[in-house]
């Protein structure tokens, strides 16, 4: 059995994007990848991401928001950042192979709680797309040649 890869999704909140990234790999491919989350200015988990994500029969009720302090001496493989690249900070990590990013607005500056909602579910859609395409067989298989 081969060593599993660890990832950490950074955004500015941890609080709904990178948290959701967390719970998609670990529900996804949770045999090849060991999934953390973080933020720089970590927040309570959105009620509304919890919701978003437990549509897709994943639970990320008992997953918490964490500063990227808290897991800078973390030894990871892959440091995927998930923000707005034109407005928001995203925290610097040391380690990793490699490094992925994906723009993706923030839903937490949508005050409108039905709106917020929508965006969640298109943000968890567009998530669960790239962390196939970026972790997925195909990405997997690439790795091993």
């Amino acid at each position: 059995m081969s060593r599993k890869e660890k990832v950490i999704f950074l955004s500015a909140h941890n609080s709904a994007r990178s948290q959701m990234a967390e719970g998609l790999l670990r529900h996804l491919y949770s045999d090849r990848y060991l999934a953390f989350s973080a933020g720089v200015d970590p927040r309570e988990v959105d009620p509304l991401a919890v919701e978003a994500m437990a549509e897709r029969g994943i639970d990320i009720s008992r997953q918490r928001s964490k500063s990227s302090k808290e897991l800078w001496g973390t030894a990871v493989d892959v440091v995927a950042k998930i923000r707005d690249f034109d407005s928001e900070a995203c925290p610097l990590f040391p380690s990793g192979r490699w490094r992925a990013f994906l723009p993706l607005e923030d839903p937490s500056m949508v005050e409108d709680p039905a709106e917020r909602r929508r965006v969640l579910s298109a943000a968890r859609d567009r998530l669960e797309r790239w962390i196939v395409e970026t972790f997925g067989e195909e990405a997997f298989r690439k790795d091993d040649q």
